[in-house]
């Protein structure tokens, strides 16, 4: 580590629980962020200031003024760019040490095998149940952690889905891919902009505790938080045997 990330991590080395070591495996590390809005935009910022050494960012979509409201990774002066760009450059302007990679994509189930099998840590900051699934089965099949986010209107989840180990349940555990499941989505009902950000910052912290080797993950546990009145419910959740992706069968 040089003088100039001594200085600038210092923070973080203060800690007993990351130190030095940890700090280095967070520098050392790769993520996979899936998703460059709300969640992705303080997801991206703050692995990006926290050093992580390779970050990937795949969205299809373009940056637009409805974004502005709550995805505080892009600007006025980047609308009409690709949400990655935008992206790329708001991490830059933080850390222009991180190397940030961009996949102006959709993420279907063949990317994801490829991007997943090389990366530590991925993080689920999109907004659809099929990308969800399709995420969860590469994490599944190559065995690594997925920190997964959700937030619609006032109401958000975090939870952290680790194939690793093997009393974990993976998201389709949770959320059965065989559900028929009725999309939401915030063009229709609306999001309150700090939900997102307070749910995209957990994704963060659970993402760098994992790559640090330090505290306890969310691993088995789902926490809902209801932003009207700012309360947080937590439910325990266990592997399923006859799970479609990660049970015995499969």
């Amino acid at each position: 580590m040089t003088d100039e990330q001594l200085l600038r991590y210092s923070r973080h080395i203060l800690l007993d629980e990351i130190g030095i070591e940890g700090q280095d495996r967070i520098l050392g590390a790769r993520a996979l962020i899936i998703g460059a809005g709300g969640l992705g935009s303080p997801v991206a910022l703050y692995l990006g200031s926290a050093g992580v050494g390779h970050i990937t960012v795949v969205d299809h979509d373009l940056v637009d003024m409805t974004n502005l409201q709550r995805q505080i990774a892009h600007n006025m002066a980047r609308v009409g760019q690709p949400k990655v760009a935008s992206v790329q450059t708001a991490i830059a302007a933080i850390n222009p040490d991180v190397r940030v990679s961009t996949v102006a994509a959709r993420a279907d189930a063949a990317l994801l095998d490829t991007l997943v099998a090389q990366t530590d840590v991925v993080l689920d900051c999109c907004d659809n149940f099929a990308t969800r699934q399709a995420i969860n089965a590469a994490c599944v099949k190559h065995r690594k952690p997925l920190v997964s986010g959700a937030a619609i209107r006032f109401d958000g989840q975090i939870s952290v889905y680790d194939s690793r180990d093997s009393q974990s349940p993976c998201y389709a555990c949770v959320f059965s891919p065989a559900t028929d499941f009725e999309e939401t989505r915030c063009a229709t009902m609306g999001v309150f902009a700090p939900l997102v950000g307070i749910i995209g910052s957990m994704q963060a912290a659970e993402a760098i505790k994992l790559l640090a080797g330090s505290g306890r993950s969310l691993a088995g546990r789902l926490l809902m938080l209801d932003g009207r009145a700012m309360e947080f419910n937590e439910v325990r959740m266990a592997r399923q045997a006859d799970c479609l992706v990660c049970g015995a069968a499969h």
